[in-house]
């Protein structure tokens, strides 16, 4: 088989199906406009930078900097400085387009350096991918804000980073991340039911509810299947996870062990939130036909 037909077999193939299905409404992106998702990723970066340069520390382990790495201070005064220097930038227009590829550049970095050696290293254990997803989420959304502001004739060959395709890829990086995220309510059920507040009955019932939550948003991603509101509903489950198991304890007692797992919840919500701004021009309901 020569190349032309390995090219048109991929595009019909499996493959072809699972990247149309992703591509939806990537021809009508609005790059200009700042979506909530936009909004709200620019906000919570704001926070988590004011968070580590008033703390002085990386943020636990969603930002598992080496304790024994040299100039480790200097480091996390440097990404806290990073986050909130892009997230003020996504709110300047003037600013918006190379904040967006900073923070990109940023997530892509963190996830690449401080999240995937781990899984690589115990890839039999939830705890790792869990991580993995996490992060990845926040790339994502990072990638969609990057993508639909670049547009596709930006970055010459690595164009695929851009436009229609780029946010294609986020939302596959995005897909690809909530079943290790949805995982771990599986893999760590009895810890995960502890996170729900004594007053909601039926803890594991609900553990086992957002993990199995996360899967359909994923399956609906790839699918096609109602894909916005697959990431909406998937977005704002993260985001209601996130009032009533982290903001409590915030309010009870600030400190930097509270104000961090509340604002790294928070910005994973919120990636899954600037994923779904790629899908603003999709009607809620749609749904592509199978191929025959």
């Amino acid at each position: 088989m020569n190349r032309n037909a390995d090219a048109q077999a991929m595009r019909t193939g499996p493959l072809g199906w699972m990247t149309e299905r992703l591509s939806i409404g990537t021809g009508a992106i609005d790059g200009p406009r700042i979506g909530w998702g936009h909004a709200l990723l620019a906000a919570v970066m704001i926070a988590l930078g004011l968070r580590g340069l008033y703390y002085g520390d990386s943020a636990s382990v969603w930002q598992p900097i080496p304790q024994d790495m040299p100039l480790r201070t200097l480091l996390v005064y440097a990404c806290a400085a990073i986050e909130l220097a892009a997230g003020i930038g996504l709110l300047v227009r003037r600013a918006t387009d190379i904040a967006a590829a900073a923070l990109f550049a940023f997530a892509l970095l963190w996830w690449a350096a401080l999240k995937l050696p781990v899984a690589f290293v115990r890839p039999l254990s939830p705890f790792s991918w869990l991580g993995v997803g996490e992060i990845g989420v926040i790339v994502a959304g990072a990638w969609t804000l990057f993508a639909m502001r670049a547009g596709d004739a930006a970055l010459g060959k690595a164009g695929w980073l851009s436009g229609a395709r780029g946010v294609c890829g986020a939302r596959l990086l995005c897909a690809l991340s909530l079943p290790m995220i949805g995982l771990s309510h599986f893999a760590y059920a009895k810890e995960t039911a502890g996170f729900v507040p004594a007053w909601i009955p039926g803890p594991y019932f609900w553990a086992y509810l957002t993990g199995a939550a996360s899967f359909c948003a994923s399956l609906g991603m790839l699918s096609g299947t109602w894909p916005r509101l697959a990431i909406v509903l998937e977005s704002a489950m993260l985001s209601v996870i996130t009032v009533l198991v982290w903001l409590p304890g915030l309010m009870a007692a600030p400190s930097n062990d509270t104000w961090t797992p509340f604002l790294m919840s928070t910005a994973i919500a919120c990636g899954a939130w600037a994923v779904a701004d790629g899908y603003r021009s999709v009607p809620w309901r749609t749904m592509r036909p199978l191929r025959a």
